[in-house]
């Protein structure tokens, strides 16, 4: 175990992340989004991509209960546990079949442990993707996103199926 490793189990998160706050790793994942917003925006008008003049309140519903779903997905699915590994640590199981990871290392590591660890920060990304393919592709982006907000329904309609049974046997 190296130094920085052994630090990281001796801290609490809390006492670490005031002590070592990665800020040129937090910067680098700000540069990595804007340059890719600022990436797609340049191919979509190279490309003559008619961007929306409006986007209907039901597609943001909908772009928005798949952006739920999506980052739940890539921070708390035991699943796409490989993609968090090399940046976090398991800490616990979480509810519904959810993982708590904690970010570890230092520097660009531990920024992106902290991003991959947090479902409301992973959102920004993935409403970034989903609404550059909504815009590109509006007709894809849909099915994605239904997709998507059809396993959000059913994991609702699960908690609530749990719920209604613990009720009733209690």
């Amino acid at each position: 175990m190296t130094d920085d490793e052994h630090r990281y189990d001796e801290q609490s998160y809390n006492e670490q992340a005031e002590a070592d706050m990665p800020l040129a790793g937090y910067a680098t994942l700000a540069t990595a989004f804007t340059g890719a917003a600022a990436l797609f925006a340049l191919a979509a008008r190279r490309r003559g991509v008619r961007l929306p003049d409006r986007v209907p309140p039901w597609d943001v519903a909908l772009l928005g209960t798949a952006t739920f779903k999506a980052s739940r997905l890539l921070t708390k699915d035991r699943i796409t546990s490989f993609l968090r590994a090399p940046f976090t640590r398991r800490e616990e199981e979480g509810a519904g079949g959810e993982v708590n990871d904690a970010p570890r290392g230092a520097g660009a590591r531990r920024a992106v442990g902290e991003l991959l660890s947090c479902p409301f920060c992973t959102a920004a990304w993935v409403a970034g993707g989903l609404t550059a393919t909504y815009a590109s592709a509006p007709r894809a982006a849909r099915l994605v996103c239904a997709g998507l907000s059809a396993v959000t329904v059913a994991d609702w309609l699960q908690y609530a199926w749990t719920w209604t049974e613990e009720k009733t046997e209690g």
